[in-house]
């Protein structure tokens, strides 16, 4: 019973909004609107939609448009021409000979020290001054010279210089440094050679100013004899101890003390 009274009541509200809703049409008068809609005729296409011909292009024998630069030159050939390579011929590496290469022995080795550190107590020097012992690497393998990392980043210069070794003679050898890795690289071959650098030498360096140059040498009467010279068995070498200046710029003093 409660179901057909909801039934009929729902009926009943969607039939009066009908009526509500063709009343507002009427009024608006839609209706009319609405059929003269379905009466009309449909639209054409647009221009746009429209298919067109497609355009054939007229050819034509015309003259090449070219600069007024150009105009005048020979028209350029392109035919391959063979261009004779010049051969520069490679250089051949010699192997080096490392058979009459001398190893110091740890007792040369340190007699060597030994006498540099004497040496530098006797010196008194104002300047910088350091002891290096030279290795293999450093007179016969690569030619290269590390130098000690503290005095290069307290004393020398912070990019490459290039630094003039000069020996007890006034021979002057240039040398670079490379302040990256601290050594002598480009030249330092040149000194080793020159003065015949092995395995177990002491080398002290000594920087002075760049406003100055100081070159000692030390007397005759003070270098030992002959018969305190340090003899090795074979393949040893006979230590020898230099004193080495140089310049904190680009130029250096270099004072040798031989002891062999």
């Amino acid at each position: 019973m409660v179901m057909a009274k909801s039934k009929i009541s729902y009926e009943e509200s969607r039939r009066q909004r009908l009526e509500e809703n063709k009343q507002r049409m009427e009024a608006l008068n839609l209706t009319m609107l609405a059929q003269s809609l379905r009466n009309s005729s449909p639209s054409k296409l647009s221009p746009m939609k429209s298919v067109k011909k497609p355009r054939t292009m007229e050819k034509q024998v015309v003259m090449v448009r070219r600069s007024s630069r150009v105009a005048n030159k020979p028209i350029p050939v392109y035919n391959e021409v063979v261009i004779e390579r010049v051969v520069i011929p490679r250089r051949i590496s010699k192997h080096r000979d490392l058979s009459n290469r001398v190893y110091a022995s740890d007792e040369a080795r340190t007699n060597a020290l030994e006498r540099a550190e004497k040496l530098l107590s006797e010196l008194e020097s104002e300047y910088p001054i350091f002891i290096k012992t030279m290795l293999q690497s450093h007179v016969t393998g690569g030619f290269w010279l590390g130098l000690p990392v503290h005095f290069c980043r307290k004393n020398l210069p912070k990019r490459d210089e290039v630094m003039t070794l000069i020996d007890e003679d006034g021979e002057e050898h240039k040398t670079v440094y490379l302040a990256r890795k601290t050594g002598l690289s480009g030249g330092w071959k040149g000194f080793a050679v020159a003065h015949n650098l092995v395995d177990g030498d002491a080398l002290i360096f000594q920087l002075i100013r760049p406003s100055a140059f100081k070159a000692t040498q030390k007397p005759e009467a003070t270098r030992p004899k002959a018969s305190e010279h340090c003899h090795l068995p074979t393949r040893d070498v006979h230590t020898r101890l230099s004193n080495v200046v140089l310049n904190g710029e680009v130029e250096g003093i270099r004072e040798a003390h031989s002891f062999g």
